[in-house]
C-alpha cells in the first residue's frame, strides 16, 4: 500500500468501533438500499447501490480487524489490502453519491446506519488527502474567516445593517445575557439575507432577547460534511466557547441540516459534556412560541404549498410535527407530496455534494426525484425549502428543470403571515 491508502485504512480502522463492525457483519446483500436511494434511483446504476459504498471500509476490517483475520491472512483467506487506486476510484461514491440522509436505513432489514458509516469512513479520505476540491476549499475558507463561504463579520455586519433599515428594528451583536443566541448558515447570510429581518420581526413580537456572537455566527460545520472530526469539534467549540461567554440561555440552530445534527446531536459527545445552554432548532422555537400565544398567525398565504422535508432536520432530526403546524398555520392550501415526511427524499445536495463541482451533474440528476414529487402535485405554486442549503439546491435544480416554483424559508414566511 502507498502512504495514503496506510493513512486512510488506519483511520477506517479506528472508526471500526463495536457498532461499525456489527454494521459490516450483518449486511446481507438484499440491495433493499438501493430502492430507497435517490442516486440509484435517478441513474440505475448499481455502484450506487448505498452499501457497496462502504467497501473500502469494510474490506479494510475484514483483513485487518475481523474475527479471525489475523488467521485468514496466515492461511491465504484474507481480502486484499485496499489500495490508493481504489480509494480514489471510489472517492465519487464516498463524497459525490451520498448526501448522508439516512433513507437507505429506513428499508435497511438489518437497520445499518449507512450514513453514520459513510461519515466514518471519510475520516479515512480527509485524513488521506483524497477529500474533494470543492471540500478541502471550504475547509481552507472555514480556517481563514469561520465560513465555508469565506463571510467575513464585515460581510455580516453589511447585511445585518441592510435589514435593519428593510424591517426598522435594531438587531444586537455580542449583547451579553440574551435569552438566545442566533447562528447562521454562511447561504443565509449571502444568499437569503432576509432571515435576519424575519427573526428581529418574530423575537420583537414574542418578546425575547436574542443576539448575534461577532466570533461564532457560522452554523455550518464542514468538518461532519468532509469527515475532519478534529475540525467539526473546532467548530462546535467556537460556538460553544461564544455561547458560554455571552452566557446567553440558548442558542438557536438555523434552517440548515448538517449544522442541527453537528451542535445538538453530536456536538456534546464531541466536546465531552453538557452545555452550560440549550441547543434550539429555529423551527422548534417558532413553534413553541406560536403555541404560546407569543407570534399569533396573521393574514394566510393564499398560494398552494407543498413542504420539503430536509433529511438532518426531519428524518435524522425528529422536528416532523413543528413545521406543519407552523405551515397550517401560514398557509390556506398546504400540500403534502408523496413521501413527504420521514421517507422524503433528499435534495442531492446535502453532505457537502452541493459544496463539490465533480457531484454537480450527478446532483442534477438526483434532483429528478424532487422533481417527480413537486410536478405531481396540481397546480402548485410554491415550495416552502427550511434549509439554506437544500433552498440553494432547489433553485439551481428548479433552473435546470425549466420550473418556475417559488422556493420560500419557513422562518421568513411565518413572520409574512405575523398578526400586526
Amino acid at each position: 500500500m502507498t502512504e495514503k491508502a496506510d493513512i486512510a485504512v488506519a483511520k477506517f480502522l479506528e472508526h471500526t468501533d463495536a457498532e461499525a463492525a456489527s454494521f459490516f457483519d450483518a449486511c446481507v446483500r438484499c440491495g433493499e438500499c438501493a430502492e430507497a436511494c435517490h442516486f440509484f434511483l435517478s441513474t440505475k446504476d448499481p455502484h450506487f447501490t448505498p452499501t457497496y459504498k462502504l467497501e473500502p471500509m469494510r474490506r479494510a476490517y475484514a483483513r485487518d480487524k475481523a474475527p479471525f483475520s489475523g488467521l485468514k491472512k496466515a492461511i491465504g483467506l484474507a481480502p486484499k489490502p485496499v489500495t490508493e487506486e481504489e480509494l480514489v476510484e471510489w472517492g465519487p461514491l464516498v463524497y459525490d453519491s451520498c448526501n448522508m440522509c439516512g433513507r437507505c436505513t429506513l428499508v435497511c432489514p438489518m437497520g445499518i446506519d449507512i450514513a453514520g458509516t459513510i461519515r466514518k469512513m471519510r475520516e479515512g479520505y480527509a485524513a488521506a488527502g483524497l477529500a474533494p476540491e470543492g471540500l478541502e476549499r471550504s475547509v481552507e475558507f472555514v480556517k481563514k474567516t469561520s465560513s465555508p463561504m469565506g463571510v467575513t463579520l464585515k460581510a455580516l455586519e453589511a447585511q445585518i445593517k441592510h435589514q435593519e433599515k428593510e424591517c426598522g428594528i435594531p438587531i444586537e451583536i455580542d449583547k451579553q445575557g440574551a435569552d438566545y443566541m442566533a447562528i447562521f448558515s454562511s447561504m443565509e447570510i449571502m444568499g437569503y439575507p432576509e432571515v435576519l429581518g424575519a427573526y428581529a420581526k418574530l423575537f420583537k413580537k414574542a418578546g425575547v432577547s436574542w443576539t448575534i456572537s461577532s466570533v461564532a455566527y457560522e452554523a455550518t460545520n464542514v468538518g461532519v460534511q468532509i469527515g475532519d472530526g478534529p475540525l467539526a469539534k473546532e467548530i462546535v467549540k467556537r460556538v460553544v466557547d461564544a455561547a458560554e461567554a455571552l452566557e446567553v440561555k440558548h442558542v438557536i440552530s438555523p434552517e440548515c441540516g448538517h449544522a442541527y445534527g453537528a451542535i445538538r446531536w453530536a456536538g456534546p459527545n464531541m466536546m465531552g459534556r453538557q452545555f452550560k445552554f440549550e441547543v434550539v432548532h429555529i423551527i422548534e422555537l417558532l413553534d413553541k412560541l406560536r403555541r404560546e400565544g407569543k407570534i399569533p398567525p396573521g393574514k394566510k398565504d393564499g398560494r398552494k404549498i407543498t413542504l420539503h422535508d430536509p433529511c438532518q432536520i426531519i428524518r435524522r432530526g425528529g422536528l416532523l410535527k413543528e413545521p406543519r403546524s407552523l405551515l397550517d398555520d401560514s398557509c390556506d392550501n398546504f400540500v403534502e407530496m408523496k413521501y413527504a415526511g420521514l421517507t422524503n427524499f433528499c435534495c442531492g445536495g446535502g453532505g457537502g455534494v452541493s459544496a463539490n463541482p465533480r457531484a454537480k451533474d450527478l446532483q442534477t440528476k438526483a434532483f429528478s426525484r424532487k422533481m417527480g414529487q413537486l410536478d405531481a402535485i396540481k397546480d402548485l405554486e410554491a415550495i416552502v425549502v427550511p434549509c439554506g442549503n437544500c433552498r440553494t439546491v432547489f433553485e439551481d435544480g428548479l433552473d435546470e428543470y425549466e420550473s418556475d416554483y417559488e422556493v420560500l424559508g419557513l422562518s421568513e414566511l411565518v413572520a409574512q403571515t405575523l398578526a400586526e
